[in-house]
């Protein structure tokens, strides 16, 4: 009897253990999934925001190189990007030709070096003595701020001096002057002014 007693005894030691670890792990489990739910939605949501701001990116020599400003700037920690309200982008590199860039709102990545700009995008380089005004309008631009380059894989609408260029999809270099269209490309040409460049500044 007493064998049998200590038999049960044990066997029931046994059972209470292991409801009392599979309770732990279940609980455990509920913690961290909890934690993790937690966790991502605090990196889905902004964690700091700036009204009415204005970012200027240097180069290694201190030379001021372009200006960001806007209505609102919005930090998203998951991805480490920056949501901007009506954005607006200046060139402020004196041997390139002044360029003025605005649309409805833009996303920058975590380096500064890459601005998608999205709805209603308008970009104004000015006119110098040896190149015309370009103007250009589309849903969607991308900078490479670091490279001088912008591009577009949407419809896009050029206006150089006097003659218009539309097409799909472009890639454009402020540095170099090159534009290139990517296709249904179609072109309004007029001969530039000789003094459009002298007017224009």
């Amino acid at each position: 009897m007493r064998s049998g007693n200590r038999l049960r005894v044990v066997a029931l030691l046994v059972f209470t253990a292991a409801l009392a670890l599979g309770s732990f792990w279940m609980l455990e489990a509920m913690r961290r999934s909890a934690g993790q739910d937690t966790d991502d939605a605090n990196r889905n949501n902004p964690d700091y925001y700036v009204e009415k701001f204005q970012f200027v990116r240097v180069s290694n020599t201190g030379q001021a190189q372009y200006s960001i400003s806007g209505e609102r700037l919005t930090h998203y920690p998951g991805d480490d990007t920056h949501k901007i309200d009506m954005p607006v982008v200046k060139s402020l590199t004196p041997e390139r030709p002044p360029m003025h860039a605005t649309s409805k709102t833009a996303t920058m990545d975590r380096i500064n070096s890459k601005l998608h700009m999205y709805e209603a995008v308008h970009l104004d380089r000015a006119a110098t003595a040896d190149r015309e005004r370009l103007q250009l309008d589309s849903d969607y631009l991308l900078l490479l701020t670091d490279e001088d380059i912008m591009q577009t894989d949407k419809p896009v609408t050029i206006t150089l001096g006097q003659s218009v260029l539309k097409g799909t999809g472009m890639v454009a270099n402020n540095a170099t002057g090159e534009l290139r269209l990517a296709g249904n490309v179609n072109v309004t040409y007029r001969p530039p002014s000789k003094n459009a460049g002298r007017r224009a500044q």
